[in-house]
């Protein structure tokens, strides 16, 4: 699904936000190799699990297409500098779910790039009907469980020993949820 696109100014920086076109995939696969490099709150080690061009081609063509995926960009002078998927299952059973991720290149951290990006998936989900949003933290990421908190996320479980970090140490994952009210949760 294609967004309007939203132009912010945080903290003396001015960057866009906009849907992914099939030509940001080349950025979107560097990005994507450079950010795994430098923090260990998402799933993979820099190079795990790469998507060249032609991979990101295909997601974002897929997400244009989908009434269910929305795939949104941060845009610094031309630049990508963060990006965050809503990507949806088509069981009729989960059709009412978004699974959300988002990831910032560490230099833009500080400019509210991840929380606009949350704020325009919630609106885009809460737009289109979709009553569930679930994602995935890491239990030390506190800043981003407070955010999402802040959003309507709550905590619906925790998956023990879930990572192993540089350190050797195992971590937990913290699964949240966000429900829109206009139906019953159980």
């Amino acid at each position: 699904m294609i967004i309007s696109q939203q132009l912010l100014s945080v903290n003396g920086l001015s960057y866009t936000i906009r849907s992914a076109m099939e030509t940001d995939a080349q950025q979107l696969s560097d990005l994507r190799l450079q950010i795994d490099g430098e923090t260990e709150n998402l799933d993979r080690e820099r190079g795990e699990a790469f998507i060249d061009v032609q991979g990101f081609e295909g997601i974002i063509k897929t997400d244009t297409e989908s009434p269910r995926n929305l795939f949104l960009v941060a845009v610094v002078q031309d630049r990508i500098v963060g990006f965050s998927r809503c990507a949806g299952v088509y069981l009729n059973r989960f059709a009412h779910k978004v699974e959300f991720g988002v990831c910032v290149s560490q230099d833009f951290w500080g400019y509210g790039i991840g929380k606009n990006l949350l704020q325009e998936s919630v609106a885009w989900a809460d737009a289109n009907h979709i009553t569930k949003m679930t994602l995935n933290v890491m239990e030390t990421n506190e800043k981003a469980i407070e955010l999402y908190k802040r959003f309507g996320f709550e905590i619906e479980g925790v998956l023990k020993n879930d990572k192993i970090l540089s350190d050797g140490n195992y971590y937990n994952t913290i699964m949240m949820g966000r429900f829109k009210n206009d139906r019953k949760a159980t």
